[in-house]
């Protein structure tokens, strides 16, 4: 399957011999034979080329616009003073910037621990959920057994239906946990995993964590993309096929295992639900920004009733403080995430 960019390649080197030919055409005299219907044709493609380039920049120039004016607005209002909220001769640039409302924020969302203990949940539950999701995606995409179907109907039924449904019986579940000496194991003596990590290491560890069931359907379709070739070749070498899946699959797949992984980072790190329903004093990024127009009424001025107005600044502070660390990442990995977006059963 041709990439992007080869077929990009593509189009362009066709109507350069459209053009071409139509030049060669003209110089060698040779309109005249043709029909009236092809002259016709030939007008017509020329308004069209000459017409879409605008329409096509009119239409990105929108989407842009809409997409990035939130981002815009963020950053103009993070470093505002906050009397300047009410200035009517400011719409985008301040008249000075500051570096305050960022330090305040960072300082009343303890940041630094908050942090450290988001990526902390973040990369052991991503890294979980990737090597999972791509064993249990593999399975389903090259063996066959009893109650296949059944199972993966079960799958896309993890993408269909709403955590709120599951959330109660987990809570039960890891409010109670069972074995007791299990859990006095994984908590250090507590009975009960509630407010512990493990609340989200266990379901990545079954796959069955946030987003698993559509990261199980991406690794089934890249899987079912590769020449089966390659597993016979390695069975007949005499390799298993845990064997076989570790060292021919997994390098084959790499971009896939990239774009899972960074799917899984952004929705572990924007995730409040899950987290608020089992932490209660452990802190990520996502629960911070959730409850940071109460922390701020709180901490700045000392519970009085409060507009968002009068703390916007800090708010957009808090949400600029929390896509860094993303954007940071996206910056530095977007070219292989692009890839894996061709190459995985996304872009099939």
């Amino acid at each position: 399957m041709a990439t992007k960019k080869e077929e990009k390649q593509f189009e362009k080197e066709r109507k350069a011999a459209i053009k071409a030919r139509e030049k060669r055409m003209k110089e060698e005299g040779l309109e005249k034979f043709l029909t009236p219907d092809q002259i016709k044709y030939n007008k017509r493609q020329k308004a069209i080329g000459a017409v879409w380039p605008v329409f096509r920049f009119l239409i990105l120039f929108g989407l842009c616009f809409v997409i990035l004016y939130p981002l815009i607005f963020m950053l103009s209002t993070a470093f505002r003073p906050n009397e300047q909220m009410n200035d009517p001769s400011i719409i985008w640039i301040p008249k000075n910037f500051t570096m305050q409302n960022i330090k305040d924020t960072w300082k009343v969302m303890k940041f630094d621990k908050t942090l450290i203990n988001t990526i902390i949940l973040n990369l052991v539950s991503s890294v979980l959920q990737v090597v999972t999701c791509s064993i249990t995606g593999y399975g389903f995409a090259r063996f066959k057994f009893k109650g296949k179907n059944i199972l993966f109907g079960l799958v896309v039924m993890m993408i269909i239906v709403p955590p709120q449904i599951t959330t109660i019986p987990m809570y039960m579940q890891y409010a109670h946990f069972k074995p007791q000496f299990l859990a006095k194991m994984l908590t250090l003596g507590k009975t009960s995993l509630i407010n512990s990590g493990w609340t989200m290491y266990l379901p990545a560890l079954f796959a069955n964590g946030i987003r698993a069931g559509l990261f199980i359907f991406i690794f089934r379709q890249f899987f079912r993309g590769l020449p089966k070739e390659l597993e016979d070749a390695a069975y007949l070498d005499g390799c298993s096929p845990l064997y076989t899946y570790v060292k021919i699959m997994i390098p084959n797949a790499r971009q896939s295992f990239l774009t899972v992984f960074l799917f899984s980072i952004v929705w572990y790190w924007n995730d409040y639900y899950v987290s608020s329903s089992f932490f209660t004093n452990n802190d990520t990024v996502a629960l911070m920004l959730k409850n940071l127009n109460t922390t701020l009424a709180k901490t700045l001025f000392n519970n009085q009733s409060v507009s968002v107005r009068q703390i916007i600044v800090w708010l957009e502070a808090g949400c600029l403080l929390s896509i860094t660390p993303i954007l940071v990442m996206y910056v530095f990995l977007q070219r292989y995430f692009v890839e894996g977006i061709e190459k995985s059963g996304l872009a099939n």
